[in-house]
């Protein structure tokens, strides 16, 4: 078993960053990664890591803006937000995976466990 917990959401303004983490305990899988889901959509793909390895994808809309890192230490996984636009509101999750295929990163239905979610909301 795998326990998320995410923290480091809050309000922020336009153009101003936030760091989320994501605290992890239970065993370590291969893959982790970020989802958002804003009202009234569905969950959307942010980025991925691999534990491992420390290879990151992240998503068209976030690149150059976000990043992902992970620090083995503390069982941690951050997401960086940069240049936050009011698009970017939404809750956001942590979620894990062992047996994730790449081609399928950023399906929401492919990761096995997933965090509480902290709110992010950006203001104009």
């Amino acid at each position: 078993q795998v326990q998320l917990v995410e923290s480091g959401g809050g309000l922020v303004q336009v153009g101003g960053s936030l760091r989320l983490s994501c605290a992890a305990s239970g065993r370590t899988v291969r893959w982790y990664g970020w989802f958002r889901q804003a009202p009234g959509k569905e969950r959307e793909f942010v980025g991925v890591i691999e534990w491992s390895s420390r290879r990151t994808y992240l998503a068209d809309s976030v690149k150059g803006r976000f990043t992902i890192s992970r620090d083995n230490g503390k069982s941690a996984m951050y997401l960086q937000m940069n240049s936050l636009q009011p698009e970017d509101t939404a809750v956001y999750y942590c979620a894990a995976d062992n047996g994730l295929i790449w081609s399928s990163r950023q399906v929401a239905g492919e990761y096995d466990y997933w965090g509480q979610g902290t709110q992010v909301t950006v203001s104009s």
